[in-house]
């Protein structure tokens, strides 16, 4: 069993009262943004139509907003991770800054596992039709019988015994 400790500050990885406590903790941060601000978890998007000059002072000014929040509060943005997102057709794409530097625009970003590529879906679709044909082929490669039995049986990810190579091991 671990000793005892005297901890300072924190919860417990994992626990359900981190998240809370942390949610509670960020709720102000939107105080003042006109532009879209959506928090999931410890990622938060800031959002906006920029089809005029105000439209990118307005982001400007919510990034200033963002800046000043994360320094009263003694938290800092990730800047590596921070991404400007362009998004349209025939978009003028403007520069921002976050505490001095320069964002680096992006052509696309995975969101929840979905990657945002200028709103198309045909980019994930590839994405996932790529992987899934890397999977089939494995699967190819490995089968020893070309059997229509063992080739649904790996793509169901049921294992009937026999079946695969024997450097594989035991079907689980």
């Amino acid at each position: 069993m671990s000793k005892q400790r005297t901890v300072m500050s924190g919860v417990p990885q994992g626990s359900v009262l981190g998240l809370v406590l942390f949610n509670i903790f960020v709720g102000d941060m939107d105080s003042g943004i006109e532009c879209t601000l959506s928090k999931f978890a410890d990622d938060t998007k800031l959002c906006g139509v920029v089809d005029t000059l105000e439209g990118s002072d307005a982001i400007r000014r919510d990034l200033d907003r963002l800046e000043r929040w994360a320094r009263v509060n003694r938290m800092n943005f990730n800047k590596a991770k921070c991404k400007v997102l362009h998004v349209g057709w025939d978009i003028c794409k403007h520069n921002y800054r976050l505490s001095g530097e320069w964002i680096e625009s992006s052509p696309g970003e995975k969101d929840l596992g979905v990657l945002v590529h200028k709103l198309n879906m045909s980019w994930q679709c590839m994405l996932a039709a790529q992987k899934a044909n890397r999977i089939l082929g494995c699967i190819k490669k490995i089968v020893t019988s070309g059997s229509r039995k063992v080739t649904l049986a790996l793509c169901s990810r049921e294992t009937p015994a026999g079946v695969l190579h024997p450097a594989l091991g035991p079907p689980t």
